[in-house]
């Protein structure tokens, strides 16, 4: 997985490139209109077109015989019982496609995440840092602390936490730029990325992962903690970015499905695709 981490990171890196500094929208429209192209290309390579449009004409015409017949308590029975029987087969025609599409999206997911779910820490502002163990590790025998660094200042003591496995400390971010956090493990050395300041586009890592698959999976931006060292994940806990219109905030999720959606269906009938 790191391999596949690595190649996707520099792509949307590269893809990010130019409009760091710039409005996140314009980053995020040209990336839905990406994505609903690969979509577009997916669903034309994967599903049976004919069949679709198939059933779609059956769909019409049943409806049709609905109107015409609508007197007709027989024939409508028989309308309606074909609509459901053409949708069920619809259905079954977007499966195919749609199974296929989960992977891909599923990562471009996790890349945007990244750019656009979190926002940098400001200089002053304080955070927290939280060590999650791996089951076994006993909080107070952890031998766990943070390094001393001119980029940040450690406001509290460790607090650990029996039940969630957890160590956790309140940091306060100093100086703008690119800082790594140290971080001692049974007098090893271990270092979790911090951004402070900087443009309104960046990759960020909130979670430096575990050794687990499905961790380093939804966690790219940052290379996994040694299996030895017996953490889950080590995290930063940035504040919730927000895409901002006419004074209403957006989740991102929902503005990249938005986009994503229509400039798919805007699109179908340039590449002559059947939906």
């Amino acid at each position: 997985m790191g391999i596949v981490n690595s190649v996707l990171n520099t792509v949307f890196d590269l893809l990010f490139a130019p409009f760091r500094g710039m409005n996140p929208w314009l980053a995020m429209l040209v990336v839905s209109l990406l994505a609903g192209l690969l979509m577009i290309f997916i669903y034309k390579l994967t599903s049976n077109q004919e069949g679709i449009l198939r059933t779609k004409n059956l769909i019409k015409a049943r409806l049709l015989e609905l109107r015409l017949y609508k007197d007709s308590l027989g024939t409508s029975v028989r309308s309606y019982g074909g609509i459901l029987w053409c949708n069920l087969k619809y259905v079954g025609h977007a499966l195919r496609p749609l199974a296929v599409m989960i992977i891909p999206i599923l990562l471009i997911l996790v890349q945007l995440n990244s750019w656009f779910g979190y926002r940098p820490l400001e200089p002053g502002e304080s955070f927290l840092l939280k060590a999650k163990l791996a089951e076994g590790r006993d909080p107070m025998q952890v031998n766990l602390e943070v390094v001393p660094s001119p980029a940040y200042e450690v406001e509290t003591p460790a607090l650990r936490q029996l039940e969630e496995l957890e160590i956790t400390w309140r940091l306060k971010a100093r100086d703008a730029g690119r800082h790594e956090i140290g971080l001692k493990v049974d007098e090893r050395s271990l270092t979790k990325s911090l951004a402070v300041g900087g443009k309104a586009l960046n990759r960020l890592s909130p979670i430096k992962p575990g050794g687990g698959f499905i961790d380093r999976v939804f966690n790219p931006s940052e290379a996994a903690c040694p299996k030895d060292l017996g953490l889950r994940s080590v995290e930063v806990v940035y504040p919730e970015a927000r895409l901002e219109l006419l004074g209403i905030r957006f989740h991102w999720l929902v503005a990249f499905f938005l986009l994503s959606i229509i400039f798919g269906f805007a699109l179908k009938g340039v590449f002559r695709v059947e939906i």
